[in-house]
């Protein structure tokens, strides 16, 4: 252990030179003079970083203010356009009634009253005309009779007589708010005769450039559409529509008002200046609405083109800011907080430079400090593997000797002295065990097994851990398992047993009177019913107590208190006989259940002890905490035992709770998940555990007789595992009554019960005189028949009350609890003469019989350091009648185990000097590879042709129980693990594998 310990110093030593060896000047050190010359070049640079800021900023504040113009312009240019688009259209639908109706019928249907009445009434549809006119065409030779049929000249646009021309197009309907043209000639006006010639060439809507209407003096234009006289031919060509042509309709458009009026529509109207153009002569734009001039932001516009159904007119909307941009202050603001940031960074920066060289020493001497901290982080598991092998090598020679002294001749006073330390040694290797554990868990290294196992046996055998304990005190220790719950899973049995046991044993610890009771049932179930009955039940409610002996009792397991109200007969009672009566309904459950691969279990520990201070509840599980101090000093202990059970159970997938009244008791449950055995599986594990219990008390019929309900039923689930019929009594007077009184009974054995058993406190409160008639009562009209054999069940009991048992007729065998199923078995093999010749049970298959089976005549090799552990390994070996050979260390172990070689296994130590035992192993797999290859490949070597293949099985030996787990033995070829100190169940459980047991009668 020394030389270790000084290992790691030294470790630490050179990890704390290669630190020196590192020290001097740092980077920062080194150039201390640039420092000021640095903070200045940091300043300059947050400037240019700060301006870079800005202008981003900036750009991205200009870019969205472009984005948000472009936006309003295009919106109002759509607008209009779209307005523009349904006038237009009206237009020309008012051009095709004029056609149909003025020359299509005759007489025509349409006069200057009609055209503008209808005009009038329709003008909604056009609320961007001012009006609308139709001019005639009119030729010059028919301008005299067209005068005459209207009654006035023809005139121009400056109201003068129209001179001669060719063709003329006089106004002949109006709309009333422009009636003041009627009688104008349209071709008199250059823009209108140009639109009036293209509009009846195109046959489409045309329109002027702009010019300022008559009567209200605004910009605007004229849409001209042509009216023809009679129908076009599919594809007309242009003669053919001047030819056709007998008229033209336009409609004047105030092209101000109609921006205004939807400009004042739409929000920001006051942000943006809209500007409308015509650019048909694109080198001299014509404006449309707008001033030409005026103050706004010219840095930046934007240009909407517009579309007003006139391919040959090219219209375009300009919009501006009516404001300059604004100075970005968010940008100002944001670029100088980054320059501020910039310089207390800097500052920041400059001032930990300055103070890192007076820092210096302090992060050396912090480094090694880390150093030591990782040196002791690293040494801790290490340590206490040291301390568990250093402790438990001892320890094992301790116990192994005094197991082999108690195998020797002793007085009773020898054998008491020799019991009693060892009893006092493995207390002490539980307690080292125990701190281990915890310190596995902190350190995430306990994994936990996945074994296939017997949950009732684990239970009985914890139960016969304290059985003398509780017998002393008079405790009624008891457990009962669900029929629901599986005969095996597939957990780890070793960490179960654990918890189980740690709970059981604070129970034992701290119980004086009453019992202590484990319960089993499937988690399932017991939400099901829990959550059925909403009414609580105080240990039976109202009608659970009852009076005896001028006392009040609770229909518990004991007739004490406990702590859990729900834990009453009531509830066991459902749980129990509810399972049976549901069967069917909870089939579905089942079949569910069986499908999946996990089951998982409610287990609780029921006590009538001293039970928890409120005060204390809150740090039960704390590790190393007890409710005070007069706890350890009263009952022992060291506080850790219930804080590794939550940890186990944590990492079983459960959850571990507990209810606790002072002075009445506690009740501590936990979940657990675990795996179901598959089909093939379960059949493969009950055949190799096939005479676990007896078969010969199947068919068998008995009688229990117990007052207490819950202490019956569970004596019943002991019986029923015994494959026993069993009816339960209240009285032996009910008994009898049952099982055929004065004369009822039967000769065949049909219906004959072959077992009453008496509870001791229901014997003792019938009257004897009672019990004798009784039992001459088995005796009807003289014929004597077989009576059924009368067993007492007792916690304790005296020679007094013994020998009054006996003359009241009970058998000479008692059976003395706690019940478990094989001691029950023995008990009823000797009451009914079946015999000496017992099945054997999981005892007796770890017994020295069936040990002595496996190991006798096998040659085994013992390696280890310790001469001491050499000696007890080889004592307990030989014990069963093993030749056992010694070897000192690793190199020892491999010349003796050169091939060939005639041992049969090997016993191996870890932690051995020189070569340890998972490098002898590694060495050993090595040459049996070698040499069985060269067998396959047909060259066997010298004394190995009758050896079919080389595998040596090697188990490991160590006290080191933190390093050496099952998973690292089996990566060196190990092929099982024993801890020091190994007891006969632990040999058993490993040699079992690779050794076929000899009937006993042949050794």
């Amino acid at each position: 252990m020394g030389l270790k310990m000084q290992s790691h110093h030294s470790v630490a030593v050179r990890l704390n030179e290669q630190l020196g060896t590192k020290r001097g000047y740092t980077f920062i050190q080194a150039n201390r003079a640039w420092l000021p010359k640095f903070l200045i070049f940091w300043i300059m640079l947050m400037a240019v970083f700060s301006n870079f800021v800005y202008e981003k900023m900036d750009a991205a504040n200009k870019e969205r203010r472009e984005e948000v113009l472009i936006s309003m312009c295009d919106q109002r240019a759509r607008m209009l356009q779209d307005q523009f688009s349904v006038s237009v259209n009206h237009v020309h639908a008012l051009a095709i009634l004029v056609s149909t109706f003025h020359y299509f019928k005759n007489p025509s249907a349409i006069d200057q009253e009609t055209f503008a009445e209808y005009t009038a009434r329709t003008a909604f549809e056009r609320p961007l005309l001012s009006g609308v006119a139709y001019a005639l065409r009119v030729t010059n030779a028919e301008r005299e009779r067209f005068e005459k049929q209207h009654g006035w000249t023809i005139k121009t646009m400056e109201r003068e007589a129209s001179p001669i021309r060719d063709e003329y197009a006089p106004v002949i309907f109006s709309q009333e708010t422009v009636s003041y043209i009627e009688s104008l000639d349209m071709m008199s006006g250059e823009e209108d005769r140009e639109n009036i010639l293209r509009a009846r060439a195109t046959g489409k809507a045309v329109l002027t450039s702009p010019f300022r209407l008559l009567g209200s003096h605004h910009l605007g234009v004229v849409l001209t559409f042509p009216v023809y006289k009679s129908k076009l031919p599919p594809n007309p060509t242009v003669a053919q529509r001047i030819e056709a042509s007998a008229g033209y309709l336009g409609g004047a458009f105030d092209v101000e008002s109609l921006v205004e009026n939807l400009l004042g529509q739409l929000a920001g109207n006051q942000a943006i200046v809209v500007n409308v153009y015509d650019i048909t002569n694109s080198s001299d734009p014509l404006i449309m609405y707008g001033r030409q001039y005026q103050e706004v932001d010219m840095s930046l516009l934007h240009e909407s083109n517009l579309d007003f159904g006139d391919p040959f007119r090219k219209h375009q909307m300009i919009c501006r800011y009516h404001q300059k941009e604004p100075t970005s202050w968010t940008s100002l603001t944001t670029a100088f907080l980054f320059f501020v940031i910039g310089l207390l960074v800097g500052y920041i920066l400059y001032g930990a430079a300055i103070h890192i060289v007076k820092v210096e020493d302090d992060f050396h001497e912090m480094q090694e400090l880390k150093v030591r901290a990782e040196a002791a982080d690293v040494a801790k598991s290490q340590f206490l593997a040291t301390v568990s092998h250093e402790i438990r090598t001892p320890m094992n020679g301790i116990l192994g000797m005094l197991a082999l002294l108690l195998d020797t001749e002793l007085s009773s006073t020898q054998r008491d002295y020799a019991q009693t330390a060892q009893a006092c040694g493995k207390a002490l290797i539980t307690l080292i065990n125990e701190v281990l554990d915890r310190a596995k868990i902190e350190a995430g290294k306990l994994e936990l097994e996945a074994v296939p196992f017997n949950l009732r046996s684990i239970l009985d055998d914890v139960l016969s851990l304290f059985s003398e304990k509780s017998r002393h005190k008079g405790l009624e220790l008891a457990v009962s398992v669900s029929d629901k719950v599986p005969e095996m899973v597939i957990g780890d049995p070793g960490r179960f047993r654990q918890i189980i046991t740690n709970l059981v044993g604070n129970s034992v610890k701290f119980t004086e009177q009453g019992h202590i009771f484990v319960q089993v049932h499937l988690a399932e179930i017991t939400k099901a019913l829990m959550d059925a009955k909403a009414e609580t039940c105080l240990n039976g409610g109202s009608d659970e107590g009852l009076v005896s002996n001028g006392g009040c009792q609770f229909r518990t397991l004991s007739g004490c208190q406990a702590a859990d109200d729900q834990n009453c007969w009531d509830r066991f009672k459902h749980l129990i006989f509810d399972e049976e009566l549901q069967s069917d309904a909870l089939n579905v459950t089942a079949v569910t259940s069986e499908a999946s691969e996990k089951v998982t279990l409610m287990v609780s520990v029921e006590d009538t002890g001293i039970g928890i201070p409120l005060r204390a509840q809150g740090r039960v599980f704390t590790p190393f905490m007890q409710a005070d101090s007069s706890t350890s000093r009263n009952y022992g202990g060291t506080g850790i035992g219930l804080s590794i059970s939550k940890c186990l159970v944590e990492l079983m997938g459960g959850q571990i709770k507990f209810i606790s009244r002072p002075q009445i008791g506690s009740t501590f449950s936990f979940t657990a998940d675990f795996g179901r055995c598959k089909k093939n599986a379960l059949s493969d594990l009950k055949k190799g555990n096939s005479d676990d219990l007896p078969t010969v008390f199947r068919g068998l019929k008995a009688i229990v007789v117990d007052g207490r309900p819950v202490r019956a039923t569970v004596t019943k689930y002991h019986l029923k595992r015994l494959g026993i019929l069993v009816e339960v009594a209240s009285s032996i007077k009910m008994a009898v009554a049952v099982s055929g009184k004065n004369g009822s009974l039967t000769s065949g054995k049909g219906n004959a019960t072959d077992l009453i058993l008496v509870e001791k406190d229901s014997w003792v409160s019938e009257d004897d005189a009672n019990l004798n008639l009784q039992l001459l009562d088995w005796k009807p009209n003289g014929h004597t028949l077989k009576l059924p054999k009368m067993v007492l069940l007792a916690t304790n009991i005296s020679s007094a009350e013994f020998d009054k048992a006996k003359a009241a007729g009970f058998a000479d065998t008692v059976i003395m609890k706690p019940l478990r199923a094989s001691m029950v078995a023995a008990c009823l093999q000797q009451v009914l003469g079946l015999g000496k010749k017992r099945q054997q049970g999981k005892d007796m298959l770890n017994g020295p019989s069936f040990l002595q089976s496996l190991l006798c005549g096998k040659k085994i090799l013992v390696v280890d350091d310790n001469r001491v552990n050499r000696r007890v390994a080889a004592g307990a070996l030989k014990k069963f009648g093993a030749d056992v050979e010694c070897a000192e260390s690793g190199k020892a172990a491999l010349q003796l185990l050169q091939l060939p070689h005639s041992f049969d296994a090997c016993f191996m130590d870890i932690q051995m000097p020189e070569m340890d035992g998972f490098e002898a192993t590694r060495r050993i797999r090595q040459v049996e590879i070698k040499a069985n290859e060269q067998m396959n490949g047909g060259c066997c070597p010298e004394g190995a042709a009758t050896k079919s293949e080389w595998h040596l099985p090697i188990l490991a030996m160590t006290a080191d129980v933190i390093h050496a787990t099952y998973d690292e033995c089996l990566k060196c070829g190990m092929d099982g693990y024993v801890s020091k100190p190994f007891e006969e169940e632990n040999l058993y459980q490993a040699v079992a594998k690779f050794f076929k047991s000899k009937p006993i009668t042949d050794l």
